[in-house]
């Protein structure tokens, strides 16, 4: 099959979107598809990469976001999948490229919407429960533009069984077991941060409101006030950076701010490096970082309200509530023994190989696969 993929909201240099779409890619083009990539940036570009073949289409800037770029041109779209010939397309935004599936239809193509996000989980950062009326309204357009809606969790899916939608199929993301790995540990990367007598904790992820890293540093202060000597690494840039170092400043706290890590291995080495991360998030649909930081062996404290706790299973917990129940669940993972905890976050990460996902996405596409975690 040649399988064209359209996405928006590409991070311009990490991200958990441009991890997928990179890993999927290349597992489609090892299992003998041809794979083709279009996404938004600041000029045009059309390179063959591992993944396949990737065009850049120009695409502006969302203001406020920290460099994400949208694909507004649909008539440019529509005529570089024209030039293309797609026998399946996927698409990877249920906002700014619905569009795409009553294209597809037209052009008897058959269509894959990827759900990364939760409508739910996003309208209730901004609103009221009326919000779940007009989630239903759209997600159940978005089901019937589209052949196939493929979600990475059930905690994702509900929202479209709840509405009787019978064209949905789980299928989980996976995770590089080795890159991520226990065995990247390293005492010298964290005695850069933090001393034998402290805990170390990690935020790893973008810093923007969605994310609510805030419950980080409050984590932090609720185990100091404990007690705890507790020290938090930030890896991570976004449109908040800014203004939580000030606020970590003004309330006398020790957290380091790495910005965007760039180096991958540096990454890995940090993550396996610390005792505990904390993926505040109440919106995640999968957790990419979370599940890296589990394959490095190092245990995660997740939002109850996110799909994280049916990917972290035992071998980290979900914290209801903000910083100080973070703190609290930070605490019972550290009267684990280490060896164990450290044991179980990568048992839980092997579960999710990248094979059985790409061997999930491309069942799909086929129509056949039903998923399951």
């Amino acid at each position: 099959m040649r399988i064209v993929r359209v996405a928006n909201f590409v991070a311009p240099r990490s991200g958990g979107l441009k991890t997928a779409l990179r890993n999927l890619g290349e597992g489609y083009q090892a299992a003998g598809h041809e794979s083709v990539l279009v996404i938004p940036g600041p000029s045009f570009s059309d390179e063959i990469t591992s993944q396949g073949r990737v065009i850049t289409l120009p695409g502006p800037l969302v203001p406020g976001v920290g460099g994400y770029r949208v694909l507004l041109d649909r008539r440019r779209v529509a005529s570089t999948l024209r030039s293309i010939d797609p026998d399946r397309i996927e698409i990877s935004d249920r906002t700014t490229l619905r569009w795409l599936g009553r294209w597809a239809r037209r052009a008897g193509v058959p269509s894959m919407m990827v759900s990364h996000e939760s409508l739910d989980g996003l309208l209730r950062l901004f609103g009221p429960a009326s919000g779940r009326r007009i989630g239903d309204t759209l997600n159940r357009r978005t089901a019937q533009d589209h052949d196939q809606i493929v979600c990475t969790t059930q905690w994702a899916a509900n929202e479209f069984e709840r509405i009787g939608m019978p064209n949905v199929t789980r299928v989980p993301l996976g995770v590089d077991l080795q890159r991520f790995t226990p065995d990247r540990h390293d005492p010298d990367l964290r005695a850069r941060w933090a001393s034998p007598d402290d805990v170390l904790l990690l935020h790893c992820g973008r810093l923007s409101p969605e994310k609510k890293p805030r419950r980080s540093l409050a984590a932090v202060e609720g185990l100091r006030a404990l007690g705890v000597r507790a020290v938090l690494v930030v890896a991570g840039a976004g449109p908040l950076r800014n203004a939580l170092q000030e606020e970590a400043a003004d309330r006398g706290l020790p957290v380091r701010f790495l910005g965007h890590v760039s180096d991958p291995v540096e990454l890995a080495t940090l993550q396996a490096s610390v005792d505990v991360a904390i993926a505040p998030g109440p919106v995640e649909t999968f957790g990419l970082a979370a599940l890296e930081t589990l394959a490095s062996g190092t245990p995660v404290v997740v939002s109850s309200q996110s799909a994280l706790p049916e990917v972290i299973g035992s071998a980290g917990l979900a914290a209801g509530g903000e910083g100080l129940a973070y703190a609290a669940a930070v605490r019972e993972i550290l009267a684990r023994p280490v060896e164990s905890r450290r044991a179980a976050a990568r048992a839980q990460a092997e579960k999710f190989p990248w094979s059985a996902s790409v061997a999930g996405f491309l069942a799909a596409h086929s129509g056949s696969f039903v998923g399951t975690m």
